[in-house]
């Protein structure tokens, strides 16, 4: 029997999601207006003012990241008992499109500190270690990051080199992570590592290691083509001895953790990746008016007309998915499917609306003197980073042919603070 893809799949949990979407409301709270206004308020004038020469310089600056946690932006989504904000997705969502519409480096520390490690914490960490790191995290107290990704393993976790042996309360890690952002920054570090490599995914194990343990190095990556304003970098692991304390989850669990992280992380990418979309659109709508071709503004030429209206379509359309991901996240709702498309498209849009910003300024995009040539650069690694386009490509058409479905998860994410789990998505986890 395959999957009935007009309405979201079948049994308790295709039935939650149409119910879901049936009762979305796209009127904003009085809380999340206020979250975006703030959020907006902040980026516009404690970077947007900087951000060209930090671009160009290649400047990561720390006190963005502190400016952040006293505004408890770096605990948005997490409960106040955790020491975070208790917003909920939709809250999340604006707040990563305020951060990317002006610059993506403050949307990826949304990514890493807050969908990669805090919210996976909230998930799957026992008490006494949400205790222990979630609670400074949220308070901002503590910068957090995630590590996945090798020199020799990207899209395939399962062939992570990393090993971790367990020897006595401890394990050891020896390996080496890359293109980790915030790499030199953070101080808590969510990474994956086999304990047994022959199990492939099966061996993946989750931990959390602290800056300043034994055998435990970072390190910057430069030269990158965008996101040259935030850090990113390398993790090595030579001999780190990790207490057993703070092991994620259970021996051989770790792919499971991880996909339900990147589950998390590419919501606030794709989210972000309105703001950049929105950036681009405005831009050339100044720019369109503004610039004289011709004897008439070139916002009159047609095909400049159709390009703006593309972007128009693509920011419109993304936002619709990413509210319909944010929805279900705010249900405790299994979002997979759903979250890869809202990402996949998105970055999409905002790679091909960069572009054509360029093109809309013509000789002028190809220059650092306006914003649209960094926001190109910007897009083109978000159709990289938290799975390829490919990888969706592949993902979002295994759900269509019913080849793909949804396991449930050991520890199901947690609704949004004031958000009820169904009793059919409890039934069936």
């Amino acid at each position: 029997m395959l999957i009935d893809t007009r309405t979201g799949g079948r049994g308790a949990i295709g039935a939650e999601r149409r119910r879901v979407r049936g009762e979305m409301n796209f009127e904003l709270t009085e809380e999340q207006v206020q979250v975006r206004d703030t959020v907006r308020e902040f980026a516009s004038r404690e970077v947007a003012p900087y951000i060209q020469e930090w671009d160009a310089k290649g400047e990561f600056h720390r006190e963005v990241l502190t400016k952040m946690g006293e505004l408890g932006i770096l605990g948005l989504p997490i409960p106040e008992q955790y020491g975070g904000s208790g917003f909920d997705y939709v809250s999340l969502a604006l707040a990563c499109e305020e951060l990317e519409y002006v610059d993506t480096f403050l949307r990826v520390i949304m990514s890493v500190h807050v969908g990669l490690n805090s919210l996976a914490l909230l998930q799957w960490a026992t008490e006494e270690q949400k205790q222990r790191w979630l609670v400074p995290q949220a308070q901002g107290e503590k910068i957090a990051t995630f590590g996945l990704t090798e020199p020799n393993a990207g899209s395939d976790a399962g062939s992570i080199e990393t090993v971790a042996v367990r020897d006595g309360d401890s394990y050891l890690l020896n390996g080496a992570k890359m293109w980790i952002s915030l790499a030199d920054v953070a101080d808590h570090f969510l990474v994956f590592a086999s304990v047994d490599r022959a199990k492939k995914h099966q061996g993946l194990t989750a931990f959390v290691l602290e800056r300043g343990m034994e055998g435990f190095t970072t390190g910057s990556i430069k030269g990158k083509l965008g996101v040259r304003a935030g850090n990113t970098g390398e993790l090595a692991f030579n001999n780190v001895r990790v207490p057993i304390e703070n092991r994620i989850g259970e021996e051989g669990e770790g792919f499971k953790i991880a996909m339900s992280c990147i589950d998390q992380g590419r919501f606030t990418v794709g989210a972000g990746a309105c703001g950049l979309t929105r950036a681009s659109l405005d831009a050339s709508v100044r720019y369109g008016n503004d610039r004289h071709a011709f004897g008439a503004p070139i916002g009159k030429l047609q095909l400049v007309q159709q390009m703006i209206a593309n972007m128009v379509r693509g920011y419109e359309t993304s936002r619709l998915l990413t509210m319909q991901a944010a929805e279900l996240k705010n249900r405790g709702v299994r979002n997979t499917r759903e979250t890869s498309l809202m990402k996949w498209h998105a970055c999409d849009v905002a790679l091909k609306s960069a572009d054509d910003a360029i093109q809309v300024h013509g000789s002028y995009g190809f220059s650092s003197e306006y914003p649209v040539e960094r926001y190109w650069r910007n897009a083109r690694g978000a159709v990289i980073y938290e799975g390829t386009r490919e990888i969706h490509t592949i993902l979002q058409a295994e759900y269509a042919l019913g080849y793909r479905q949804d396991k449930p998860l050991r520890r199901p994410q947690p609704a949004a603070v004031g958000f009820e789990v169904p009793d059919a998505i409890l039934a069936a986890g």
